[in-house]
């Protein structure tokens, strides 16, 4: 069979450009720059396998809105029995038209399984079956992905003696040093600090700075991370004398800078608002992005990877991005991740900061997710890439194929690359 060889360097025709849009997106191996997947190494901190994708917290929050079943109910079954409810209500019951049920469908498909079978039990028969180090490899080929990066907390008694006793690095996947403990959590785990050898206090005085800084750069050390990373409430205010902002300013940023990563900022969420709900129970609020601006201003050394959750802050974080090169946006957050939002975000970015910021991570909680979430991703963005390109065509410069390529590997690898100063690929 002979193979054809395209000419990247030839202008492209207006009804060509579509296609070699969909073309580079398929071929470019992307890096998800933010999920909760684990290396295997990591033991069962990572999850995968259809009840964990059936009971992932977004379906929970539908399923109370189709079925009868209290949340005492349902917070008293096995995870089986909580996976069969959801199952019975959203896709049996219901066509699963919303994107996190459709993500399951989509997941299903991709393995050859069964999408309107009346139980799980084909699906999980299947994941039961699987190796999970191949099974890994398998489900990233089928994402178009090659790295993800994961989300490490030092002070997570189920991770973190992992890491202490020297887990086996995998590069399919890089760490991350999160911090919401230390950050926002403090009150509850100044403590376990303390029994760690930090000299550390309620009020974070004495020797607390230094000694939390230290245990930074010990992690650092230890696991070698991309960045750091913290979630931040929608009332986020910063410059302020709480502990939260004196830890920031005074052993997180430092820190930062002494291993020259990032520090990831993603601002706007509001805690609990429904308790009963559990991980499904949390929602979003508008944020001050003054601090943002505060941050990116004094801190001219530091770098900061930006995702905010509030569909009203994205154009103030665009604004910021044009005057701050030390501010890298990226992905679209949470609630934010549906396809009618992802496209508005997507042009808005383009339109106003060209190919300079990262447009999507799956922020995948368990690892086939990572399928229908990168699926939908390249679904989505391919009218969104292929509309800028027939515009500059209409305005006087052709575009090729080469730049569309450029473009793509610049958008889904090179500003990460760069950003984090990591080696290129």
């Amino acid at each position: 069979m002979s193979s054809v060889i395209v000419d990247s360097s030839a202008s492209l025709a207006p009804g060509e450009i579509l296609a070699a849009v969909e073309d580079e997106l398929k071929a470019t191996p992307f890096i998800d720059v933010h999920t909760h997947l684990f290396m295997p190494s990591l033991g069962d901190n990572g999850l995968w396998g259809i009840d964990n994708l059936i009971t992932y917290h977004y379906l929970e929050a539908e399923l109370f809105r189709s079925s009868s079943i209290t949340v005492g109910e349902y917070f008293g079954l096995t995870q089986r029995e909580k996976a069969d409810a959801i199952w019975r209500a959203l896709f049996v019951e219901n066509a699963p038209v919303s994107e996190a049920a459709r993500g399951v469908v989509a997941v299903l498909q991709a393995f050859g399984l069964p999408t309107q079978a009346p139980d799980l039990t084909e699906a999980r028969a299947f994941f039961a079956a699987q190796k999970l180090d191949s099974h890994i490899s398998r489900v990233f080929e089928l994402a178009g992905i090659d790295l993800a990066v994961m989300t490490n907390d030092p002070l997570d008694p189920h991770e973190a003696p992992h890491w202490e006793r020297g887990a086996d690095p995998d590069p399919r996947f890089l760490p991350v040093l999160r911090l919401d403990r230390i950050l926002n959590k403090w009150a509850d785990h100044w403590r376990v600090l303390n029994a760690l050898g930090c000299r550390v206090d309620a009020e974070a005085g004495g020797h607390s700075i230094d000694d939390v800084r230290r245990f930074l750069a010990e992690w650092c050390e230890r696991i070698n991370p991309v960045y750091m990373a913290v979630s931040l409430p929608d009332t986020f205010q910063f410059p302020e004398s709480s502990v939260r902002g004196r830890l920031l300013a005074e052993a997180v940023l430092p820190a930062c800078r002494e291993f020259d990563i990032p520090l990831s900022l993603m601002i706007g969420v509001r805690y609990l608002v429904n308790p009963a709900l559990k991980l499904a129970g949390d929602a979003v609020g508008k944020a001050d992005l003054h601090s943002l601006e505060y941050l990116c201003r004094e801190y001219p050394q530091n770098r900061f990877l930006t995702s905010v959750l509030s569909r009203e802050n994205q154009h103030e974080l665009c604004v910021y991005a044009r005057k701050f090169a030390n501010l890298m946006p990226f992905g679209c957050w949470w609630f934010l991740n549906n396809p009618s939002i992802v496209e508005e975000m997507t042009r808005e970015r383009l339109e106003m900061l060209g190919t300079s910021f990262i447009p999507q991570h799956s922020d995948a909680r368990i690892l086939e997710q990572v399928i229908y979430k990168w699926r939908n991703t390249r679904r989505t963005l391919a009218p969104v890439l292929a509309n800028c390109y027939r515009l500059m065509s209409e305005d006087g410069r052709q575009p090729t194929r080469a730049d569309i390529r450029h473009d793509v590997r610049r958008l889904f690898r090179g500003n990460f690359e760069r950003f984090a100063k990591r080696p290129r690929s």
